[in-house]
């Protein structure tokens, strides 16, 4: 048989009868071809691409070509193809018209400089064995935007400064605080007993700041092992040990780049990672384990802790140099029984949430079992007061709420330790120990009303802190609680600030 000598022998004829016959085969076997030029710009459409224009949103074909490809096809990969000269033949477009099959490919002129990119939507039939990839590819790409809206959900603020109840004075400065801290990219640090609200406030901080449409990620020191704490801040590198991601994963530094990341229990985090925290704190850098890159991170801090760093600093089992990098704007959050006059309220707002749960009406509390609410020392704070609510809420039949209720629940708790109000208490000793009032007394006598006197005013120069209170006089934390049980100014179970 003879040689066919329609056929091309050399090199450069062969590829221009391949183009030729490329460009059939794609211009009749396609739903579409699309040509943007060099800036990027829509020039050309053919009589098939034509259909997809209702349904891309566009009634006339002026509104459509000459315009940014990429303001007018969505996902849209040419800018890639533009940028890089280099085709992407066989490609998933998923936009308002539906899901295609495509390929992008660069055309170039004499030079070899790329001057356009062809687009080219693939002709397939639903009776095709495309067909199946594509209706994969549509769920899989629903189910991770689903997962995307439902992850950047619970990566915002829950809560604001309105959830933070009180009108005390008490109250009402550790908000003003707060509020000047949102507006500062400086860390925070919270200080508090558990129970306080600390975890509120770092919410509200975020959504009163700059940064609140950024995320919101929050790690618990006390809740993560040792072994996994790095890892857990600072991500991992792909196949970083054995069983690691062959992808690799981000830690929390990562994941809340541009918002803010609260660090809860912060007394708790091993020497270990201190180093790399401080680091990432004073340089904006992270390396995420098993890697030599370092990874840029715009992190906002706010840390909470309910326990004595400046004790853990001196103990050497916390770093002095990252307690004063973190310690530059801290709110002192006080506990409950600093703002008694703020129970009512609080009793109100957890009796509305407790009521929503669990589909029933709200406690209403008898005054004389308000007041005996209030009178508690309630070291567990608001999450103590929640839990005796929930209780009641639980045995009531009718919703209301008598004082022997309040009682018989305190009781089987062991919870019913009464605090008279600290400052009644020192009138009531100063005044009896007035050296003035009381002429004749004996020195030791006049000694300890003067010293009464001192640490009554000092208290009342810290809003109650005795910490505070104690460094004021220059005393130690433990004389200053030993005289205050002397003069039994405090219960014997108090829960020391």
């Amino acid at each position: 048989m003879s040689a066919d000598n329609r056929l091309p022998r050399d090199a450069q004829s062969i590829l221009e009868l391949a183009a030729r016959s490329m460009f059939d085969l794609f211009a009749n076997a396609s739903e579409g071809m699309m040509l943007v030029d060099r800036n990027a710009r829509v020039v050309w459409i053919n009589d098939q691409y034509r259909r997809f224009l209702p349904a891309l949103g566009f009634e006339r074909e002026e509104d459509f070509v000459g315009h940014p490809v990429s303001s007018v096809v969505q996902n849209t990969q040419m800018h890639q193809v533009l940028a890089t000269g280099k085709p992407i033949l066989i490609d998933l477009l998923n936009n308002r018209a539906g899901t295609f099959v495509v390929s992008r490919i660069p055309l170039r002129d004499d030079g070899g400089e790329v001057i356009g990119v062809l687009g080219i939507v693939l002709f397939d039939h639903p009776e095709t064995t495309l067909q199946p990839l594509i209706t994969k590819f549509a769920r899989l790409e629903q189910d991770l935007n689903e997962a995307r809206r439902e992850l950047a959900s619970q990566r915002r603020a829950k809560y604001t400064f309105a959830s933070f109840v009180g009108t005390s004075a008490a109250a009402q400065e550790v908000k003003r605080q707060a509020r000047r801290a949102s507006q500062s990219p400086s860390p925070v640090l919270l200080l508090g007993e558990t129970g306080t609200g600390k975890e509120l406030l770092a919410h509200a901080i975020h959504a009163a700041s700059p940064r609140a449409g950024r995320p919101f990620v929050s790690v618990n020191m006390a809740a993560v092992p040792e072994a996994l704490m790095e890892a857990e801040f600072f991500g991992v590198a792909p196949g970083a040990y054995t069983g690691a991601d062959r992808k690799g994963r981000d830690g929390k530094f990562k994941l809340a780049d541009g918002g803010t990341l609260f660090l809860d229990e912060l007394g708790d985090m091993p020497m270990a990672v201190q180093v790399k925290l401080l680091r990432a704190l004073q340089d904006g850098e992270i390396e995420p384990l098993g890697s030599n890159r370092i990874v840029r991170c715009d992190v906002r801090v706010v840390a909470a802790t309910s326990r004595d760093l400046q004790r853990l600093v001196r103990d050497g089992q916390f770093r002095e140099d990252l307690y004063y990098r973190l310690n530059v704007l801290p709110v002192r959050v006080p506990p409950l029984r600093e703002r008694r006059d703020d129970i009512p309220l609080l009793v109100e707002a957890l009796s509305e949430d407790i009521a929503a749960r669990g589909a029933q009406a709200q406690l209403e509390v008898a005054p004389d079992a308000m007041s005996l609410l209030q009178a508690q020392t309630w070291r567990g704070n608001i999450r103590e007061l929640r839990n005796v609510l929930e209780q009641l809420a639980l045995r009531s039949e009718s919703g209301r709420i008598a004082r022997a209720a309040v009682e018989q629940v305190l009781r089987e708790a062991g919870l019913d330790r009464i605090e008279p109000p600290l400052s009644s208490a020192m009138d009531d000793a100063a005044a009896s120990a007035d050296p003035v009032a009381r002429p004749g007394l004996t020195l030791a006598e006049q000694v300890r009303a003067v010293e009464q006197r001192a640490v009554k005013t000092a208290l009342s120069q810290t809003q109650g802190n005795r910490a505070a209170a104690a460094r004021l006089l220059g005393m130690s934390r433990a004389s200053f609680y030993d005289k205050l049980h002397e003069w039994g100014w405090m219960s014997e179970n108090q829960t020391y600030v």
